[in-house]
C-alpha cells in the first residue's frame, strides 16, 4: 500500500446508503401534491444524483419549473429525518480502519450540500473523524469539476498522483480522473438501469467497499 497516500470516497452510494431517507424526503413531496410514491429501487437509482436526480424523476419537464419550490419542500423535509434509516455500507468501518493502520490518509468528497454533509456527521463517527470533508458548496465549482478533489487533496497536502477516489457516479470518475488520480467505482451504489459504467473509464472497480483492500495490496 506504501505508493498510495490517500484514498478519497464520494459520500452518498459510496460511503453511506442514504437513499432509503432520500426517498422518504421525495415521497412526503409527492404525498403533500397527492402524487402516487416511488418505490425503493427508484431511490436507490436516482440517489446519487440528489434531490435534483429524484425531483426530475418524478416530475420530468415540471420540474425546471418548479425547481426552487420543489427543491425548498424536499431539503426542509430530509433536513428533518436525515438519519432515519440511512447506514454505513456493510465494511466501511473495517475499511476505514484498515487504512488508517496502513497509514493511508482519507477523506470525503461529495457534491451533498454542507450543511446535510456536517448534519450528518454526529450519527457516523467514523466519518465525523475524517479530517477533511470537501462538500458540493465548499467550493464555486462541483464534481465532476476536479477542483473540489484537487482541494481535498491539497488539505491532506498529498499529491493528487498518490491519491485514489472512490465513487459511484460518472462524474466521480469523471472528476478523479481530471485530478490525474487512479479512480475506482463502487458498482454496490447508486448505478441506475439505464447507466452504463463500463463506459465512464475508471481504473478499478468494487462489488464490496472491503475489496479495495485487495486493490490496494
Amino acid at each position: 500500500m506504501n505508493q498510495v497516500k490517500a484514498v478519497l470516497f464520494d459520500l452518498d452510494g459510496t460511503l453511506l446508503d442514504t437513499a432509503p431517507d432520500m426517498g422518504a424526503a421525495l415521497n412526503a413531496v409527492l404525498r403533500e401534491e397527492g402524487r402516487p410514491p416511488v418505490g425503493p429501487e427508484v431511490a436507490k437509482s436516482f440517489s446519487s444524483h440528489g434531490s435534483r436526480g429524484l425531483l426530475e424523476y418524478a416530475y420530468a419537464a415540471e420540474f425546471h419549473a418548479r425547481r426552487e419550490e420543489l427543491r425548498d419542500k424536499f431539503l426542509r423535509y430530509y433536513a428533518a429525518n436525515i438519519a432515519a434509516d440511512t447506514q454505513l455500507y456493510n465494511g466501511i468501518s473495517q475499511l476505514l480502519a484498515q487504512l488508517s493502520a496502513n497509514g493511508i490518509a482519507t477523506a470525503i468528497v461529495t457534491n451533498k450540500p454542507q450543511a446535510m454533509t456536517e448534519q450528518l456527521m454526529p450519527y457516523f463517527p467514523e466519518l465525523a473523524a475524517l479530517p477533511v470533508r470537501v462538500s458540493g458548496d465548499t467550493l464555486a465549482v462541483a464534481k465532476p469539476h476536479p477542483d473540489p478533489i484537487l482541494y481535498a487533496a491539497e488539505q491532506l497536502a498529498i499529491d493528487p498522483t498518490h491519491c485514489w477516489y472512490v465513487g459511484d457516479a460518472e462524474r466521480d470518475i469523471q472528476a478523479g480522473r481530471a485530478a490525474g488520480m487512479k479512480t475506482v467505482l463502487a458498482r454496490y451504489g447508486y448505478i441506475a438501469a439505464h447507466e452504463q459504467p463500463e463506459h465512464w473509464g475508471a481504473d478499478y472497480s468494487i462489488e464490496h467497499p472491503l475489496q479495495l483492500l485487495e486493490l490496494l495490496r
